[in-house]
């Protein structure tokens, strides 16, 4: 973009990027511009050309399934496929057994199990609600939700119904009796929880109808509690995770509850990823100093978000830890917030923040590195008052690599930024995201690669599936999405990245993880079906929401995810020629309502996301889906759609004219579901004058071109554009 141009050294920098680096950041870590802005010229000048090098070797290889799948279309064979792509460098043979040494991991990552939120990181709001959603009110959730039906008089109509209230506090009874039991007693016949104190030693006293008495099943779980006023807080732990009764007769609940139990609290989001991608519409400079600006606000524990609600303005900061007494009369401070974790963007996109000596600009996942550690250096240092990590870490999620070489430059990068800041070796943590086939079918060695500084593994169905369907984009029609997800290859996919994790060595130093809930209104739905996670010896899985990670927290207090994890290490490894055969279909089976249906349902949902996106900026949100269901919707979502599109094009499943139809049709429909938004665009009043329409036409009509199916190049290509048009108007 048009902008003017400051020199430092070789390097040419954005002026608002500059201004944040020279007034806000080096100030703050006490460090000069001259050493910053050389050491950053040193690491681009030299990792640059490895950094191309990378992504011209993806388009090579590329080329070479082309070329491969159009010789021999359908599914392969197995044995014969396999050695193709050991010959041709894309599938590496496995090296010697070895575990991860990974030191200074704190527990939130190394033993807890539990919630995982992912929130852009450019919003302050959604930034510090998922910080602060380390703790959540289970009543709350439980009364704001479909968890509790409505039916009987439990309607969430007006400001309380006592009714849905009675039926909150029963389900909570019965998750405490799982979580926390009484012997010989249930939640539901408490009629008093005391503290009994006895000099400096506390425990719990049970007392039930008729004066009986009970204590836990097993005493050990009371580990603290907390007085103030008229309340009585009383902790207990199951798995390594808390559970607060909160006892106050004079709060509006605890008054009329049943032992005056005000509340359940849970500790919810153990970890928060706080992301400068997938979720993220940050195209320029101007919006990646939005970015790291709010990060360093985080690590520094002075990010602040003022909003008005109900008339008044109100500002969210972050929690305060959470102070305890323990049995024995000593203090315990908890954590008040998540655990806070960096998504950094993968290795292909560029930013005009920075150019190089020859304007060319800087790659963003370079840069993403180098700024994100830098706002992380007085947190690592124990120099702030509110501590994200204890143990002087530095935890950043990579995403979109390909193979052990790119985990290999991954780990070269983090070395080098380690260098800049005089930090020891392994500082910096890094997540290896398994959502690239080339990533999971190497995924041990691409582990090797970082064995010394890995803290995460996981899956993600959207964007490996928009891999899966890009690689073997020649091979033939790929099926509808839905029947994709009941084929071997993703049940093998999901085992393998357990297994292969596991047999790492991760549990007890690294988290395994598993992907979103995307439906932020059918709670019920998820608490039914997202104890699968932990079953599946997944130490957290991503949630849309704090309501939603309070509620997928009861799953860890029912599941042992770490004698789950020892469980499953005796298991066989799920099967390679699984995973790396295609979801391949014949398109002779399909109908034409069928097709057309599977059309309507990926095109709304292309427009639904792109028009956000394009027009304002927003890059993760509530999208309605071609039922009005509301779906957390990021870039994952819009690459295996748009693949899946591009696909039956390529393969005239569908023609281009029946594609421009449906989108001028969805258009309309999308125009309506957004017809209450006022900073709204509509798009089929003029479609050729939208470039959100546009863009979602290029993403479906250009998307077999696209490298490995991103959607990042032409939305930061139709997003500048209306920056553009937005700046001149």
């Amino acid at each position: 973009m048009n902008r003017p141009q400051q020199k430092s050294q070789t390097l040419t920098v954005h002026p608002t990027f500059q201004a944040f680096i020279e007034q806000e950041l080096l100030p703050a870590i006490d460090m000069a511009p001259a050493r910053f802005w050389a050491g950053v010229q040193h690491i681009v000048e030299t990792l640059s050309p490895l950094n191309q090098a990378l992504l011209d070797q993806r388009q090579r290889l590329q080329s070479r399934i082309d070329e491969y799948c159009e010789t021999n279309p359908g599914k392969p064979d197995p044995d014969v496929y396999r050695q193709f792509l050991e010959d041709i460098g894309y599938l590496k043979a496995p090296g010697p057994d070895f575990r991860i040494t990974t030191a200074n991991v704190d527990p939130e990552i190394a033993t807890l199990a539990g919630p995982q939120l992912v929130v852009p990181v450019n919003n302050a709001r959604f930034a510090l609600n998922a910080a602060n959603a380390r703790w959540g009110s289970l009543y709350d959730a439980l009364y704001g939700t479909d968890v509790i039906d409505e039916a009987g008089g439990k309607e969430r109509d007006g400001d309380y119904n006592p009714v849905r209230g009675a039926a909150v506090i029963g389900y909570a009874a019965d998750f405490l009796d799982r979580a926390v039991p009484l012997a010989g007693a249930s939640h539901s016949e408490v009629l008093r929880y005391e503290l009994n104190l006895d000099g400096d030693t506390a425990e719990p006293g049970i007392v039930l109808d008729g004066d009986r008495r009970t204590g836990l099943a097993d005493p050990r779980q009371f580990v603290a509690y907390a007085r103030g006023g008229s309340s009585t807080a009383l902790l207990f732990r199951k798995h390594g995770l808390h559970v607060e009764l909160r006892i106050d007769p004079d709060s509006p609940i605890g008054r009329d509850a049943r032992a005056n139990l005000a509340d359940v609290v849970l500790e919810s989001a153990v970890t928060t990823i706080q992301d400068c991608e997938d979720s993220v519409a940050a195209v320029d400079a101007e919006d990646k100093t939005e970015v790291y600006r709010n990060w360093f606000g985080l690590m520094q524990g002075t990010l602040e978000a003022s909003f008005a609600k109900g008339g008044t303005t109100l500002t969210r900061t972050l929690h305060e830890d959470r102070r305890y007494t323990a049995p024995d009369g000593t203090p315990l401070v908890l954590p008040g917030r998540s655990l806070m974790l960096v998504r950094n963007v993968g290795h292909l996109m560029r930013t005009d923040a920075l150019l190089d000596a020859n304007d060319d600009e800087v790659f963003e996942g370079i840069l993403d590195a180098i700024v994100t550690v830098g706002c992380a250096l007085n947190d690592i240092r124990g120099r702030t008052r509110l501590r994200n990590s204890r143990e002087g870490s530095v935890y950043i999620v990579k995403p979109k690599m390909h193979g052990p070489v790119e985990a290999a430059f991954c780990n070269t990068l983090m070395a080098a930024v380690e260098d800049l800041y005089g930090l020891d070796s392994n500082t910096i943590k890094v997540g290896v995201m398994d959502e690239e086939r080339r990533t999971t079918v190497n995924l041990a060695e691409c582990i090797r690669e970082v064995r010394d500084r890995l803290v995460f593994i996981n899956t993600g169905f959207l964007d490996r599936t928009g891999d899966e369907i890009h690689t073997s984009m020649r091979a033939g029609p790929v099926l509808p999405k839905e029947t994709i997800k009941q084929q071997a290859w993703i049940r093998a996919y999901e085992d393998w990245n357990v297994d292969i994790g596991i047999r790492c060595g991760l549990p007890g130093k690294a988290q395994i993880g598993k992907g979103m809930f995307p439906k932020t209104d059918a709670m019920r739905e998820m608490v039914d079906g997202k104890q699968a996670h932990p079953e599946s010896g997944a130490s957290c899985a991503w949630v849309p929401s704090p309501t939603a990670a309070t509620l997928h927290a009861m799953h860890y207090h029912y599941v042992d995810v770490a004698a789950r994890q020892r469980r499953l290490a005796a298991r066989a490894l799920a099967s390679l020629d699984d995973i790396l055969t295609p979801p391949l279909g014949d398109p002779g089976k399909l109908t034409a309502d069928a097709i057309q249906a599977e059309l309507d349902n990926n095109v709304q949902g292309i427009l639904g996301y792109v028009v956000r996106w394009i027009d304002q900026g927003i890059g993760c949100s509530k999208v309605p889906d071609i039922d009005d269901v509301n779906l957390m919707e990021d870039r994952a979502t819009l690459r295996i759609s748009s693949q899946h599109i591009a696909n039956w094009l390529l393969h005239g499943v569908c023609s281009e004219a029946q594609v421009r139809q449906t989108l001028l049709r969805m258009a309309v429909i999308v125009d309506e579901q957004n017809a209450g938004d006022p900073a709204y665009r509509r798009m089929a009043d003029d479609p050729e004058a939208s470039l959100a329409f546009e863009a979602a036409s290029a993403l479906i009509l250009r998307g077999a071109s696209q490298p490995n199916g991103y959607t990042e190049p032409l939305l930061h290509e139709y997003r500048r554009r209306r920056k553009r048009q937005l700046k001149d108007s």
